[in-house]
């Protein structure tokens, strides 16, 4: 049911290519949809928010009052918790604290940085954190309160003044321990909205939701496509496809615990993609024959069977070496590196979102417990783009302050660029600078 690769094989990177491409389905329509949807919410705001999501997520609503979620709602959400999700909740939240804290120190703690140059002109970059941020997280399919720990907790270390939060609530049902997540995390406001809606209402704003400076969380299609058009208008962190590991092997490798880390992903969505890459012909044998023998008892083993089938893949290479190679071709969201020794191969990544070593380093940590961000980069966006983090909450202004004779040299030199260019009055500012 799973389909193999072999590197041997002469049509092995025409096979690769097509295994992770992804290309969304009906996308000139999802476009033309979510255009329609986000100029309504531009020009009417709330009133088409209430409209869009009584239509979208059957509910009979008439007021922005009922998609609201009030502080106190979000404590008595928390308090009602079983008290292991609880202490799980919170542990995770110090953890992700704790892991962007460190990250926000290295980065020079956020305040910026200058020197002084020998003709004692100043020269630096002040950073300041964004104003108001908006996250959102998927209510649909499945609720992810790790994501809302993901994303505001990294926004908050950063500094941002205002978390706003949307999340979609189908029939009116919201995942108490998503609300739970928002208050332990200290967002400041919670609306049920989703789709291309909320993305709409934070990126323009409306008499009740404030327009944010920058949009982050994953979604559908529909978010990801809004989320795309938006931008320009409002920041966004990334357009993120389906969920992706891809785990190196060696014989070293326990069987049982491979085929459980690929169904991990798989179940996420049909989508999602688990890929094995192994020099050991046997170890994938064994894989094999374990998922077929191990699917039929899993909750959600129709998610996992289409995952698996349409996106999954083994893929036998001759050496560690190799495997490296086709791991970067890939670039992926995850990397699990299930061999005795991944110190020895962790030079040869150049391109994965996060980096699993070592056989008891699952991926899941990351999902939930580890402490980095789990918003990672998809789809081979890997080989440029980076975990949600501090950083991008972050805005940088360049500082210069020239020094008398600081003044006269670099406007010396701006005045004969300017000419060279034919912006005389730039020429004419800087050499006024010269005269004194």
């Amino acid at each position: 049911m799973i389909r193999n690769l072999d590197t041997t094989n002469p049509d092995f990177a025409d096979r690769l290519a097509e295994l992770i491409r992804f290309d969304p389905d009906n996308t000139l329509k999802v476009q033309n949809d979510v255009a329609q949807i986000l100029a309504d919410v531009r020009d009417r705001g709330d009133v088409a928010v209430v409209e869009y999501t009584a239509r979208f997520d059957d509910r009979a609503v008439t007021s922005m009052a009922e998609l609201t979620i009030s502080q106190q709602e979000l404590e008595q959400a928390f308090q009602q918790l079983d008290p292991l999700i609880k202490d799980a909740l919170q542990s995770s939240a110090v953890r992700v604290r704790e892991y962007h804290e460190r990250q926000k120190l290295a980065l020079g703690g956020g305040e910026g940085w200058s020197y002084t140059d020998q003709d004692g002109n100043e020269l630096g970059q002040l950073v300041r954190a964004m104003t108001r941020v908006g996250v959102y997280a998927p209510g649909g399919k499945a609720a992810y309160p790790s994501t809302v720990l993901m994303t505001a907790i990294p926004a908050r270390v950063a500094g941002v003044a205002e978390i706003v939060l949307v999340v979609p609530a189908p029939k009116g049902e919201v995942n108490k321990t998503l609300l739970s997540a928002a208050y332990v995390a200290g967002v400041d406001a919670v609306y049920t909205i989703g789709g291309a809606q909320a993305i709409a209402a934070l990126a323009y704003g409306t008499a009740t939701i404030p327009r944010v400076d920058k949009i982050v969380g994953p979604g559908n299609i529909y978010v990801a496509t809004a989320k795309e058009m938006v931008f320009g208008d409002v920041g966004i962190d990334m357009i993120a496809g389906p969920s992706e590991v891809v785990i190196v092997a060696d014989d070293s490798a326990r069987v049982d615990w491979l085929v459980m880390d690929m169904f991990a992903q798989a179940e996420h969505d049909e989508l999602a993609q688990a890929i094995l890459i192994s020099p050991s012909q046997e170890l994938l044998a064994q894989v094999s024959a374990r998922i077929s023998e191990k699917l039929p008892g899993m909750p959600r083993q129709a998610i996992i069977t289409e995952s698996i089938t349409r996106r999954g893949c083994l893929i036998k290479v001759t050496t560690l070496e190799e495997a490296m190679d086709v791991v970067n071709r890939i670039a992926p969201e995850h990397l699990h590196l299930a061999v005795s020794d991944p110190d020895s191969l962790i030079a040869e990544v150049r391109h994965a979102g996060a980096i699993f070593m070592g056989h008891g380093s699952a991926e899941v940590v990351g999902d939930y417990s580890a402490g980095p961000s789990h918003v990672l980069p998809t789809s081979g966006t890997a080989r440029f783009g980076s975990p949600l983090g501090v950083y991008d909450f972050q805005v940088r202004s360049s500082m210069i302050r020239c020094s008398a004779a600081g003044s006269v040299k670099l406007s010396r030199d701006a005045a004969i660029l300017a000419e060279e260019e034919g912006l005389h009055a730039h020429a004419e500012s800087a050499r006024l600078r010269v005269e004194g």
